[in-house]
């Protein structure tokens, strides 16, 4: 993914990349993460009185960084060895690491330090509002990390301001006024008792099976680790070139232990299914799903292979094609915790998505076509050749065609130099060979 995939992202924030949280995102630095990725959900929203709907657009980005290698200096990226002095050697279990040119360093458990700008090179500039319309919302950073852990606020006209509001492992921070930069720094700390990372409310994966170039399928592996029933609303958009059996889709549940039989009712309680139509638009499947507790639901479908044209191959057609991910919907909770997450998805519902993949679709052999050209202009050749000989030249007798241009040539030398040929013979005492003709009696 090239960095220009990020530009038309930013042109539809209202402040276009310049002010807010969107401010940090910088191209260099997003497509350097370990993983990164972007998603826009549109969804209609409609008044209950049955009011004008209006569209709600919600932009996501994700990032996983490397905080040691995304710290490092532009100027010079290359990492080098701590100096000797500022490593903590192992002197304990080791101790002939005490000599000056050996050292075994500790294992490193503190929290290493941060900030936005050792991170995305730059702070927070000001505040974005979400529209002009007057909204008194103010924009806040959400921050995930232990209540240990300390925390500074930084603008640049006030220091050491507190977040206002704390929930559990989240606090939250008001963005300033505008024309104030905003940043946040987390030094280096012990902490006794480290951030765990709560599990997924599902567990899904996904892959494409069968073999062959005609048709094929894929399988949608679902888990509710809960001890409550979950239902989802599962979206899968296909490329036009799938075309989707419907007839074919299954859903089958199966407890997690895999001890007991299969429910005998279908999971799926309501189906949305729009065909598509080749190289106009794709195939849209909806799905709403019920997950008992505990339980794997595994969706399967078959599909068919469409022929393309040559010229819709990519550069790298042996590669395949990419198929986009399921976007999974956990419909929404009652939050029995006060977990922020939870609470920041109420209403709205928590968005999953599985990963992409990768089909693989007859592919011609591209040589062929410059073999096709060679052999037709060989054929061609040799048609026209004849023909044009043909057309062109003139059928005679022998006797009456005019004598060629050699024939002319060896004449012409022997008039020149038969007489002085003979001559010489003669002075040698030698007669030249006649030539003997039987005469008929």
């Amino acid at each position: 993914m090239c960095t220009e995939n990020l530009t038309p992202f930013l042109k539809l924030l209202p402040c276009k990349g310049k002010a807010g949280i969107s401010s940090l995102l910088d191209g260099h630095k997003l497509f350097d993460a370990s993983y990164q990725t972007m998603s826009i959900d549109v969804r209609p929203i409609c008044p209950p009185d049955g009011g004008e709907c209006m569209l709600e657009m919600h932009q996501v980005v994700v990032m996983v960084l490397d905080l040691e290698r995304s710290k490092r200096p532009r100027d010079n990226p290359i990492p080098h060895p701590k100096p000797i002095e500022e490593i903590e050697c192992d002197k304990t279990t080791k101790p002939y690491s005490q000599w000056q040119d050996h050292c075994y360093p500790l294992a490193d458990n503190s929290e290493p330090g941060w900030s936005l700008k050792e991170i995305f090179g730059r702070p927070i500039s000001r505040s974005c509002a979400p529209d002009d319309s007057g909204s008194t919302d103010i924009p806040i950073v959400w921050l995930n990390v232990p209540q240990e852990r300390s925390v500074a606020l930084l603008s640049t006209d006030q220091t050491g301001l507190h977040p206002e509001h704390s929930i559990g492992d989240h606090r939250t921070f008001s963005l300033p006024p505008s024309g104030r930069d905003f940043d946040l720094v987390l030094p280096k700390q012990q902490i006794p008792h480290p951030l765990r990372l709560s599990s997924p409310p599902v567990q899904a994966a996904r892959s494409i099976t069968g073999y062959g170039q005609e048709r094929g399928g894929l399988q949608t592996t679902i888990t509710n680790p809960n001890d409550e029933t979950l239902e989802i609303v599962y979206l899968e958009s296909l490329p036009w070139f799938m075309k989707l059996f419907l007839h074919t889709l299954k859903a089958e549940v199966l407890p997690a232990n895999d001890t007991a039989t299969s429910h005998e009712s279908s999971p799926i309680k309501e189906t949305y299914y729009k065909p598509g139509l080749d190289r106009l638009r794709g195939t849209h499947l909806e799905l709403t799903i019920s997950i008992p507790a505990h339980s794997t639901v595994t969706v399967t479908y078959q599909f068919q292979k469409s022929l393309l044209r040559y010229t819709e191959y990519p550069p790298d057609a042996n590669r395949g094609f990419d198929v986009p991910g399921a976007v999974i919907r956990i419909m929404s909770q009652t939050p029995a915790t006060g977990d922020a997450r939870s609470v920041i998805s109420a209403g709205q519902g928590t968005y999953m998505r599985t990963t992409p993949l990768l089909l693989t679709l007859p592919t011609p052999d591209f040589s062929m076509p410059y073999n096709v050209i060679i052999l037709t202009s060989t054929v061609m050749a040799l048609g026209f050749g004849g023909f044009f000989n043909m057309a062109v030249r003139r059928m005679v007798a022998q006797e009456e065609a005019p004598p060629a241009w050699l024939t002319l040539r060896l004449l012409q030398l022997k008039n020149l130099f038969g007489p002085l040929i003979t001559a010489s013979l003669n002075v040698l005492g030698l007669r030249p060979v006649e030539k003997v003709e039987d005469k008929e009696e």
